[in-house]
Formats: C-alpha cells, sequence, structure tokens
C-alpha cells in the first residue's frame, strides 16, 4: 500500500511538470520565433513480472513516473507578412545570431529594427550578427556589391552601420552614340549625360553638318563635339572632327575621339560599321545615347533582401550591399539550451555553431530568407488545450491514488486495533 503513495506522488509531480510545460507553450503562442516544448515520461524501478507456464516476461509493477527529457518541437511556426524590409524570417532550419554584452545566443525571432545609430539590433536591444562589407570608409562609400561573403564562424561581428553614409561620384570616361543622321544636308544633334569630377550632370554635344562639296560615294560630315553645363552658361571644351560613311550609310571613319569634361577626359564612341552612328537614306532620323560614370549621393536608409544583404539606397538611386546576417546551424537542434523564450545557448549536446558551404567551399546562409515576414510560435493550441484536459485528468487521477491508498492503511490500521 505504500508503495501506492510513492505511484501517487510521482504521478503527481511528472504530470505537474507536464502541465507546467504545455501552460508555457499556450502562453507564448503568440510570442514571434517561439518553438514550443513536449514532454517525455517513463517509468521509476519497473520489474518486470514472469509467468512462470511459459518463461517470459509479459507484465510489470513499478513506482511511478519521472519526467524523462523536454525536447523541442522543431516544426516551423506560421508565416506573418510585416511592413519592415528588417522583419525577417528563416525559411528552413537555422538560427539567427544576436548578442549584447556576453556570448552570442541564438533565436529565430527575425525581428529586427536599426536603432538610432543605424546598428541592426532586435526590439530590446540585441546587436544582431553577421559580416560587414568593409566598404565604408569614413561614411564614405569604397566600393559597390552585389553580395558581401560570408565570413567564418568565430570573425562574426555587430552589425553596426554609419548614419551618415555618401556615394562618391564616378567621372563619365565613355560617351557612346547611336542613330541615324540620314544624308540630306541638315544639322543633326546628339547629346548624353556626362559626369565630371564634382559629381556635377553635364551635357556632351554632338553637331552633324553635311560637307560641301561631297566626294561620292558616301558622305562626310563635320562633327562638332562640345561640354557644357546643363543650363548652356559655362562650356568647358570644343572639339572638332570628321566623320565619313560609304554608299551604304555604315560608318568608316571618325577622328573625333576625346573631350575635356571639367578636368575629366571623356572618350566619344560613334561605333564601328552599323554599331553606331549610320547615315541611312529614306530612314527616320534618330538618335540615342549611353554613357558612364554616377553623380553623387547620400544615404537615404538601409534594408535587408531576401539573401540577408544589409543593403544601403542612396538619392542618386545607386544601391550597394554594406553587411550580410548570419544564418547559424548546429548537429543537434534538441542540444540547445534554452535561456529565455526565445532564445538559447550552444551547449555540449548541440554542439558548436557552423555555416554550410557551397561547391566552392564558400560559407553561405545554407536557407532560404524572406524579408516583409516574420515565422510565428510553432505552438499548436488546439493540441496544447487537449493535453492540458489529458494531463488534468492524469493528475486528478494520482491525487485520487494517493486518497484511496490513505483509507487503505486507515482500514487496516482498524482492523489490526
Amino acid at each position: 500500500m505504500t508503495q501506492a503513495y510513492y505511484t501517487g506522488l510521482s504521478g503527481l509531480q511528472t504530470n505537474s511538470y507536464g502541465i507546467d510545460i504545455i501552460s508555457d507553450n499556450l502562453a507564448n503562442v503568440n510570442t514571434t520565433g517561439y518553438r514550443g516544448d513536449t514532454y517525455e515520461f517513463s517509468s521509476l524501478f519497473e520489474d518486470a513480472l514472469s509467468n512462470t507456464n511459459y518463461g517470459v516476461s509479459n507484465d510489470s509493477i513499478g513506482l511511478g513516473t519521472t519526467l524523462q527529457a523536454t525536447p523541442m518541437t522543431q516544426t516551423s511556426g506560421s508565416y506573418i507578412q510585416s511592413e519592415r524590409s528588417t522583419d525577417l524570417s528563416i525559411m528552413g532550419e537555422g538560427w539567427f545570431g544576436v548578442q549584447s554584452n556576453a556570448e552570442p545566443v541564438y533565436t529565430r525571432d527575425g525581428a529586427f529594427t536599426f536603432d538610432v545609430n543605424n546598428d541592426l539590433v532586435t526590439t530590446d536591444g540585441y546587436h544582431v550578427l553577421g559580416t560587414m562589407g568593409n566598404n565604408i570608409d569614413n561614411e564614405v562609400l569604397t566600393q559597390t556589391l552585389e553580395t558581401v561573403p560570408l565570413n567564418d564562424v568565430g570573425a562574426q561581428e555587430k552589425l553596426q552601420f554609419p548614419k551618415t553614409l555618401t556615394y562618391p561620384a564616378e567621372p563619365t570616361t565613355t560617351a557612346q552614340f547611336s542613330g541615324n543622321i540620314g544624308t540630306e544636308a541638315e544639322l543633326r544633334t546628339m547629346s548624353a549625360r556626362v559626369v565630371d569630377p564634382n559629381g556635377v550632370n553635364n551635357e556632351l554635344k554632338l553637331e552633324f553638318s553635311l560637307i560641301d562639296p561631297q566626294n561620292p560615294p558616301g558622305t562626310q560630315w563635320n562633327v562638332t563635339a562640345t561640354t557644357a553645363s546643363i543650363d548652356g552658361e559655362t562650356i568647358y571644351d570644343t572639339q572638332n572632327g570628321v566623320v565619313s560613311f560609304d554608299e551604304r550609310g555604315a560608318l568608316v571613319t571618325n577622328s573625333l575621339t576625346t573631350i575635356d569634361n571639367n578636368g575629366a577626359p571623356v572618350t566619344i564612341d560613334l561605333g564601328n560599321e552599323f554599331s553606331g552612328v549610320v547615315a541611312l537614306a529614306n530612314t527616320d532620323i534618330t538618335a540615342s545615347s549611353v554613357s558612364d560614370g554616377t553623380i553623387g549621393g547620400d544615404l537615404v536608409g538601409y534594408d535587408i533582401n531576401k539573401n540577408g544583404e544589409v543593403v544601403a539606397t542612396f538619392t542618386n538611386g545607386m544601391q550597394s550591399s554594406v553587411g550580410k546576417v548570419a544564418v547559424y546551424h548546429f548537429q543537434n537542434d534538441q542540444g540547445l539550451s534554452r535561456i529565455s523564450g526565445t532564445r538559447f545557448a550552444q551547449s555540449s549536446n548541440s554542439g558548436e555553431p557552423i555555416f554550410y558551404k557551397d561547391a566552392q567551399g564558400q560559407n553561405i546562409i545554407g536557407t532560404d530568407i524572406a524579408n516583409f515576414q516574420l515565422e510565428g510560435s510553432n505552438v499548436d493550441m488546439t493540441y496544447g488545450l487537449t493535453e492540458l484536459i489529458i494531463l488534468q485528468r492524469s493528475y486528478d487521477a494520482n491525487s485520487k491514488s494517493i486518497t484511496t491508498a490513505d483509507e487503505m492503511i486507515q482500514k487496516a490500521l482498524n482492523m489490526d486495533g
């Protein structure tokens, strides 16, 4: 009869643990990135009872149950749309790394934002870990990057960016022209935007005039190139040349090569044969141009794309990656040690964090990231409520077994009297 006490007491304790676990899950049903726990019970000191007729064990008796383990539920939660590009969700396996002043911790909660210093942080101020692009020097962008290579695990750092950032001007080096100037003795013009060393947009204008007299076959044209400010008040340079076309209208010679743009030489590319400027009769007159170079720009803001790249956008329309959010992986996610609701620390059971590698041996995030989206809790409320009822019934049954054992002992004592 005393064994009934131990069985009932262990059942009360074990089911109490289970109720705590399920209750904690239900309390976090709306917590972003939360991964619930479940429970595993095992028997205490179970002894097998042998059947002497057959010599096999077909029954057992024990002293109750105990909580064996609280494994983490690893299914992903539902995904919720948001209005911020800094809200991220991991579509497969993996963990974001965040850090305050201690060791890094790991989370599925991707509700990130830029603080007043433009540091990428969680809502409670933990810094998000990743790789900086190292393409910023004294608040000036030194290189335009489409992607930032992910450094090794131990080299990850807090993603911190300057509040002000300048995209430096890139002077124009080449201006390409194309179009049809025809064969009639009329003035033809073409123009292109060119950027000077000060980051200012200027105009490069070409004027074609038919040479008189002509030297058939084909046509010959004088061409005057001028670089000037957009308002036309300042002339920086003027160059003259001659272009010749054969009887087909294809460009065969061009003596106009370069022009000065307020201190920067610009190559004038009229093409070759039919690849640029042509002189075709009975065809529409057209003109177009393409030039390199970029005016300077100031920082508009930072965003994060689906590849985890932190992208800076500038007033001149240019963009560049300046950092990359890291996604960590573990050989045994179940071995992670929960610190708080959504944050975990590595342990001897989880192993150290790792990065996946591509075929070239380069570190990669190894999963898909979605921006403007958060991962919700993976707790199923219907399942949780059902389990809570079952555990409560089991708790009541164990409580009843203690009461029954007590009544039996009282009767035995009374019989003895």
